[in-house]
């Protein structure tokens, strides 16, 4: 504990500066995690998007087997528009994190 005391600045530009790096930290952090977000709502919407492609060329292949295999197709790609949606979304929030303007240094 005395170790960090010792650390920080005891005058107040200083302390403004290290305030304004640590502030600068966090944007950048928080920018980082909505991109990372973003591109895993991209990987979810392309795996439902893959699971729904399956399952339609499978009907294909070996026909319609019941109406639950017509009401899973339907189910999949409403949950693809979903997720495609929620990608959307997260790519935005991304986009808008790493436009922050950083603190002048």
């Amino acid at each position: 504990m005395d170790a960090e005391r010792e650390a920080i600045p005891d005058d107040i530009a200083a302390l403004k500066e290290a305030l304004a790096l640590e502030r600068a930290k966090a944007l950048e952090i928080a920018a980082e995690l909505a991109v990372a977000r973003a591109k895993a709502s991209e990987d979810s919407a392309l795996i439902a998007q893959q699971q729904l492609r399956i399952a339609k060329l499978e009907r294909q292949i070996y026909g319609q087997r019941s109406e639950r295999s017509s009401r899973l197709i339907d189910q999949l790609a409403l949950t693809f528009e979903e997720l495609q949606a929620d990608a959307t979304e997260d790519e935005l929030a991304a986009e808008r994190a790493a436009s922050y303007p950083l603190p002048l240094r």
